[in-house]
């Protein structure tokens, strides 16, 4: 298996413990399939910047350890002008901010699929293909 997952998605295994966080049993069970050593993990440059990012502003203590947990995940990290051409046309057809293209456009690139808990994305992107909600992921 192939898969690309986004911040609103890696940011559920930090922030499981904040009353109201929704589909946190979803994430945990995209990060398990993950962690089974048979799913490739693909990510654009600027995934963990992006996670730790939300993280330094709302759960500043989990920080240092969401870096570690991040880097041991070892992503396939995908840059360069093919994922930045497809994530522009993705950002300019769908008219969505480019952050948010860049995951989708890797899948795309990499023949994987994104998994996303941003539903406005979903919403304008599924009839691409190559991409989830994690709200329909089992639990």
């Amino acid at each position: 298996m192939r898969l690309v997952v986004d911040a609103s998605v890696a940011l559920k295994w930090f922030l499981r413990g904040l009353p109201g966080e929704l589909h946190v049993a979803e994430a945990k069970a995209v990060l398990s399939v993950i962690g089974r050593g048979t799913t490739e993990l693909f990510a654009p440059g600027h995934w963990t910047a992006e996670v730790i990012g939300v993280l330094a502003r709302t759960k500043p203590g989990a920080v240092d350890d969401a870096l570690i947990f991040l880097d041991d995940m070892r992503p396939i990290v995908v840059a360069g002008i093919p994922v930045m051409k497809r994530a522009s046309q993705l950002s300019i057809s769908l008219n969505h901010h480019l952050f948010d293209t860049l995951y989708h456009a890797v899948a795309l690139e990499e023949g994987a699929t994104l998994v996303t808990a941003d539903e406005a994305y979903f919403g304008k992107a599924k009839g691409l293909g190559a991409i989830r909600l994690l709200r329909d992921v089992p639990a």
